[in-house]
């Protein structure tokens, strides 16, 4: 007998999570704790060349008593910044200085891709996590980081849409909202956008509410999403993306 499908989810994503970047999301973290919705933590083994994770004992504490809260640890990219040189061409340069300038994984080869995944993996182990889950940074992964990912351990990616099974190589559609807030009229238009595809979206499986660092700077992206999660909460249940994929399977 095949098992049911799972009922309307939602996933909580905090991008860029660090050393540096944590204090920020604490009073987020403690209105997610007060309703009880796990967390999705995207972690940076060395956010922007600031140390690796073992030079920061407190932080992996902080990782370690959230894991024992029922959150997941998913690895983000190595370092979150994209040092390569521009190629040359419009394309480029849109993706890399204009839709965003961390596109870490976006213009590495199939070696380099690889050899990110297993460092990043290996530190993880070694402070006794277990990753599932690798998200490139601006959810940009070149072909070379896409076939890295085929021969990797790990079990799933993510886009902006959707949710990528390596293990299946099932593609699920889970819709993602994201805030733009490095300016005024970026904020402004972003609550118009998640506005609307939260409503375009209402049916779907599986919502993805995906915070920025950034995000917590601003009053009125906070208070979006404080109220979209607690409005979603009235007809979702909240999941980690590896719970989901359980689900889903």
């Amino acid at each position: 007998m095949a098992s049911p499908e799972p009922g309307p989810a939602l996933c909580v994503v905090l991008h860029d999570v660090a050393p540096q970047t944590w204090d920020a999301y604490q009073p987020f973290v403690a209105f997610a704790d007060r309703l009880g919705v796990p967390l999705t933590l995207l972690v940076v083994p060395d956010f922007h060349h600031g140390g690796d994770l073992r030079r920061h004992p407190q932080f992996v504490s902080a990782m370690n008593a959230r894991l024992a809260r029922g959150d997941e640890i998913a690895l983000h990219g190595y370092f979150h910044a994209d040092e390569l040189p521009l190629r040359g061409d419009p394309v480029d340069f849109f993706m890399r200085r204009v839709y965003t300038r961390e596109a870490e994984f976006y213009r590495l080869d199939t070696t380099a891709a690889g050899e990110r995944l297993r460092r990043g993996l290996e530190l993880f182990a070694g402070l006794g996590w277990h990753a599932s889950g690798f998200v490139a940074p601006a959810w940009l992964p070149g072909p070379g980081t896409r076939a890295a990912l085929r021969d990797s351990p790990l079990r799933y990616t993510s886009t902006s849409q959707t949710l990528v099974d390596l293990r299946s190589k099932r593609t699920h559609k889970a819709p993602g909202l994201v805030w733009s807030a490095r300016s005024r009229w970026r904020r402004a238009v972003s609550e118009r956008v998640n506005l609307a595809l939260l409503r375009r979206h209402r049916a779907a499986p599986l919502l993805r509410l995906g915070l920025h660092p950034v995000d917590m700077q601003h009053a009125a992206a906070r208070q979006f999403w404080t109220a979209t999660l607690t409005q979603l909460l009235t007809c979702r249940t909240a999941l980690t993306k590896s719970t989901w994929l359980d689900q889903a399977a």
